[in-house]
């Protein structure tokens, strides 16, 4: 195939089923994508957001570790603001100890919540004013001992000490997100589903200003991609409508449960709302195996990714499953998988 293909699993809840389902289902989801080869498996952070079980992915990452073998297994992300630095630090040796070369530990700069659930994470206002580059730089200095013999924490270490901390990726969707992992020697995972015209800049500036780190001797960006793939191009269309009135809703301030197609395709869309549709439909890959396995290829060629990790959010879990199985098997990982086996690659 050329590139490496991964999984970014935001844990989304069904109408027609519940939270503690929701998480259920991404651990079975990780141990299928680990048969069907898929080389990551990245949970993410939301909260007080009713159709996503996402809410704490440390505790998510160490669970679908516990329960798979081969595939790595990361943040995409830990939203670093929410969090003291010192905390991650430890939970991510704590990880690496446990999982060995097999944990990743991706940051991102977003709340993952509205302003007022954000405020009850950080419990201050000057938490909103601190900067993602200072927070990078206090976590790392509980690993290396980089702070100031003067600093404060200059004493306090991630425990355990003998375990490194996972490598790092910046998650983003931005130039100044790109360089910030240039310049610390992080990988980079861009959102295109975020902002699609950015991309291939955003991953220009990465590779153009990259520093070499001991995780990353080279920049290795990551573009990740919103995919429904389907047996019929009609049927992913179809399906994408569960995620189109679950945009909608939330975009106007009444985000629940995710929808099913059949609501969605029923929905009264004003022109406003059929607007801000079409743009959302412009940033996702759906269709057939054969159409969304020649877009993926074309989207990691025209911004020189050396990766792609996909998500994929629709309402039936079986749906989702068959999503990802197909666009396996579609763009050789399967097959790849199987002569690995057989060879003992």
């Amino acid at each position: 195939m050329g590139f490496p293909l991964s999984v970014l699993d935001l844990s989304p809840v069904a109408s027609d089923s519940s939270g503690p389902e929701a998480l259920t289902r991404s651990v079975e989801l990780a141990r299928r994508c680990e048969e069907l080869g898929y080389a990551r498996y990245w949970v993410a952070e939301h909260h007080n957001t009713p159709g996503l079980a996402s809410s704490a992915p440390e505790i998510m990452v160490a669970h679908i570790a516990a329960s798979t073998s081969r595939i790595r297994v990361g943040s995409g992300g830990i939203m670093l603001p929410n969090h003291p630095p010192l905390r991650i630090a430890e939970s991510f040796r704590v990880l690496e100890s446990l999982h060995p070369g097999r944990i990743d530990l991706g940051i991102g700069r977003a709340p993952g919540a509205d302003p007022m659930t954000a405020f009850a994470l950080r419990r201050s206002q000057d938490g909103f004013s601190v900067e993602l580059p200072s927070l990078i730089a206090e976590l790392l200095a509980y690993v290396d001992g980089g702070f100031p013999e003067d600093h404060p924490f200059a004493r306090v270490r991630a425990m355990p000490l003998e375990a490194p901390l996972p490598p790092m990726w910046i998650l983003g969707s931005s130039e100044e997100s790109a360089h910030l992992a240039a310049q610390i020697g992080a990988g980079y995972a861009f959102a295109h589903y975020m902002g699609p015209r950015r991309a291939a800049g955003a991953m220009r500036a990465y590779r153009d200003s990259f520093r070499p780190s001991p995780s990353f001797a080279e920049p290795h960006a990551m573009l990740g991609l919103s995919v429904i793939c389907a047996e019929t191009t009609e049927h992913a269309e179809f399906l994408s409508w569960s995620s189109a009135l679950g945009l909608i809703r939330m975009r106007s301030g009444r985000p629940g449960a995710l929808p099913t197609p059949e609501e969605g395709l029923a929905h009264d869309y004003s022109p406003h709302q059929q607007d801000q549709l079409s743009r959302f439909r412009r940033a996702q890959v759906l269709g057939d195996p054969t159409s969304v396995a020649q877009r993926v290829r074309e989207l990691v060629d025209d911004t020189a990714a050396d990766e792609a990790i996909v998500m994929t959010s629709v309402h039936g879990h079986d749906e989702r499953v068959r999503s990802y199985e197909l666009l396996a098997e579609q763009m050789g990982l399967t097959t790849a998988r199987v002569a690995s086996a057989t060879t003992g690659a």
